[in-house]
């Protein structure tokens, strides 16, 4: 639930979005990820799993990477543009973002 003006906020499900993949180093993964990743999307203090779509041409995302990506999650949530959120996998934060456009 999230507390805000009526129609100021609306739920969403798909979005574009800037992000930057931790590297090992930094506690990230380890291996590449690719298309239909579904890593949890945490947003304040929702979490929803998501699928990944890689842009056109590319075929993976190494650790250490930045990357525009577009995400469709399983469940609408209330979100606007230039939101941001981490990217969680077995429990550890695996990447970060900020939601650049909403697609639906």
């Amino acid at each position: 639930q999230v507390i805000a003006k009526p129609g100021s906020i609306t739920p969403h499900k798909k979005f574009k979005a800037e992000v930057y993949v931790l590297s090992k180093e930094e506690g990230g993964r380890h291996t590449p990820f690719f298309s239909n990743y579904r890593p949890q999307f945490y947003f304040r203090t929702t979490d929803v799993t998501g699928t990944v779509k890689l842009p056109e041409g590319v075929e993976m995302v190494m650790p250490g990477d930045n990357i525009s990506i577009e995400v469709e999650l399983i469940t609408p949530i209330a979100m606007e543009k230039t939101i941001r959120f981490a990217i969680r996998e077995g429990g550890k934060t695996v990447g970060a973002g900020r939601a650049s456009e909403i697609l639906d």
